[in-house]
């Protein structure tokens, strides 16, 4: 009877450590540039580009807020973003994005899209750009 016990105790801490994990991950969505094209249909959606002025010059994807990563007053700008609605943010090759997933989960938001391969991805894929 202990046996059966201590067993059914493990299989329950398995599959609470299991759904843990899963529920943790969903708010952070690594997506491909299709699904990101996609998920920029959503309604309400914040795209954020982070990469530096410069790496901006030389296009963005249409409608993004820039917010710079590397300003120092980076995580109280992306703080100011409505939690409640999707956000997708993307930098130049993947990164830079990753960490702010991170960063946007801790600070609340709940439906994150991060673009896998980041802007250079998008637009060696062919997918619209602004310049």
């Amino acid at each position: 009877m202990e046996k059966y016990r201590q067993l059914s105790l493990l299989v329950l801490s398995i599959m609470a450590l299991t759904f843990y994990n899963c529920s943790a991950q969903e708010s952070v969505k690594r997506v491909s540039n299709e699904e990101f094209s996609e998920a920029l249909k959503l309604n309400g959606i914040q795209l954020v580009d982070i990469r530096t002025p410069k790496e901006i010059a030389g296009g963005y994807i249409k409608g993004a807020l820039m917010i710079n990563f590397y300003d120092d007053n980076f995580n109280v700008e992306i703080s100011k973003l409505d939690k409640t609605k999707p956000i997708a943010v993307y930098c130049a090759s993947g990164g830079r994005s990753a960490k702010t997933g991170k960063i946007l989960k801790k600070l609340g938001f709940t439906s994150i899209y991060d673009l896998a391969e980041g802007f250079k991805g998008w637009e060696r894929a062919g997918f619209p750009i602004t310049k």
